[in-house]
């Protein structure tokens, strides 16, 4: 028998978009007041059904944070059934006459992801267990299946919809592959225990806080994003203060640029770029 594959399965599910723009407030003060009106109505014709979302099927929800901090104004964030419908939505926005004067800040593209670690090595047992070698017809067909079982589980939480929290925390994040510590190297079973007591802290903050994961291998700079939604964005610091402690984050991760926002209603965007958001 080969030896057992060193990949843990995973589940993915709405493809996701950030996008980070800048406001180019001097120009966009020299309209007059009826053509910033006019663009604006434009704009929340369009976003408005993407607020809302799809009534049948999956959510396919957009949402709009207004950013707080220097690294942009506005944060757009869209769940999607596939790269395709994101392509439609970004192609979209840019038509918009509204982002002549907006500059795009930063962006970020991955597709939720739900890991395996747990089933990933109770199938690779049993399957080896059955005497099938990995990746063998026998092997392929019995992995499909979990994978089948598990996706229809969990498909609230792989087609999320966008939570109506009031904060959102958005950070991308690496496992370290150094020549000290590599997280790639370390055997199945010691990263199956490693996440799960990382795991555990993160259902402490269940009730207050709501995160998304999404992977972003070989779609964007970064392993994976993070969105955290919350009422108190207190809860953010707290959380990601006590994981530092965890030995998954203290010794193989790697943090990118922090975004936070503010949830905007798409009709209330009128009020925003004028500055007399309450």
């Amino acid at each position: 028998m080969a030896e057992l594959p060193v990949v843990p399965l995973t589940l993915e599910g709405s493809s996701v978009l950030h996008q980070m723009f800048r406001l180019r407030r001097t120009a966009w003060r020299a309209l007059e007041c009826c053509e910033r009106e006019r663009l604006i109505e434009e704009a929340v014709g369009l976003l408005s059904p993407m607020e809302k979302g799809s009534q049948e099927g999956h959510p396919n929800q957009s949402a709009v944070y207004s950013q707080i901090g220097h690294k942009g104004d506005l944060m757009l964030v869209h769940f999607r059934d596939s790269l395709e419908d994101l392509h439609r939505t970004e192609i979209a926005i840019a038509g918009l006459e509204l982002t002549s004067y907006l500059e795009p800040s930063h962006s970020y593209l991955s597709v939720v992801e739900l890991g395996l670690y747990d089933s990933s090595a109770k199938t690779y047992a049993q399957l080896a267990e059955q005497g099938f070698e990995p990746y063998s017809p026998e092997w392929n067909a019995g992995v499909t299946e979990v994978i089948r079982r598990q996706a229809a589980a969990m498909a609230p939480r792989l087609y999320p919809q966008i939570p109506g929290s009031k904060y959102l925390c958005f950070y991308p994040m690496d496992r370290k592959r150094g020549e000290g510590k590599n997280w790639y190297q370390l055997p199945m079973a010691e990263r199956q225990r490693l996440m799960h007591e990382h795991g555990m802290i993160g259902r402490r903050y269940a009730e207050s806080v709501k995160q998304i994961i999404t992977g972003s291998i070989g779609f964007d700079d970064w392993e994976w994003g993070v969105d955290l939604f919350a009422d108190d964005p207190l809860v953010f610091k707290k959380l990601i203060y006590e994981m530092r402690f965890d030995e998954v984050s203290a010794v193989y991760a790697l943090f990118g640029t922090f975004h936070v926002g503010l949830r905007i209603r798409i009709a209330d965007l009128s009020a925003l770029l004028a500055g007399e958001l309450a």
